[in-house]
């Protein structure tokens, strides 16, 4: 299985590494202060292998560009109310962009094709009353109504015991997943060796199909 696995919400240097070298495709470093993964300072390492990627809820254009820059980030995630223009004009700077959009109802999909041509994949999380994730896995099958052509991640209560369900589900622009919370010991805190036998379960090859 060639899908991008992005592992999101990691905060300490050796747990950072540890997980680096595993062969995951993309690292996420959350920056919005009222998460409980919220990284406020440059850890001790940070991915060589796999891209860095940034999370921000609602931020400023000025302090991305300084996280962008202080922490080399590869992609910027957008998990805030954030318009399409916004997404437009970091896009049009260069920036890689992941924009998030919460799920529940077919309905939510609705608003996906305003951003068409200013991101490089969308991220589809459960919807959630406050920013950020849930833990909890929204109904998949919705996703089947999305007909556009920007890849996505699939995100939202993917656990160790979710091969099963990952490998049945289908869609021609599935990219990857995004796994967190319930591979943790503690918030911010992989389990190191849970994320490697999902990842030998998933059958996940070193490379992708998608040029990340």
């Amino acid at each position: 299985m060639n899908t991008i696995i992005k592992v999101c919400g990691m905060t300490e240097a050796d747990n950072i590494r540890n997980v680096d070298v595993l062969g995951v495709d993309m690292i996420g470093f959350i920056f919005y202060p009222k998460s409980p993964r919220y990284l406020y300072q440059i850890p001790r390492y940070l991915p060589t292998l796999a891209k860095r990627v940034g999370v921000f809820v609602n931020e400023t254009k000025e302090n991305i560009l300084m996280y962008a820059d202080r922490f080399g980030l590869d992609y910027i995630q957008l998990h805030g109310d954030e318009s399409p223009e916004y997404c437009r004009t970091l896009h049009s700077n260069g920036f890689r962009i992941i924009k998030a959009f919460s799920i529940a109802l077919p309905k939510d999909l609705l608003a996906v094709s305003d951003y068409e041509g200013f991101c490089d994949y969308y991220l589809f999380d459960t919807r959630t009353a406050r920013y950020g994730g849930s833990g909890q896995q929204f109904d998949w099958n919705i996703l089947q109504r999305y007909t556009g052509s920007t890849p996505f991640l699939l995100s939202g209560g993917i656990n160790p015991y979710s091969v099963k369900a990952l490998k049945e589900f289908h869609h021609p622009r599935l990219a990857g997943i995004d796994i967190n919370s319930r591979f943790e010991t503690s918030p911010g805190i992989k389990d190191v060796e849970r994320i490697e036998r999902f990842l030998k379960e998933l059958g996940k090859a070193p490379a992708t199909n998608y040029k990340l």
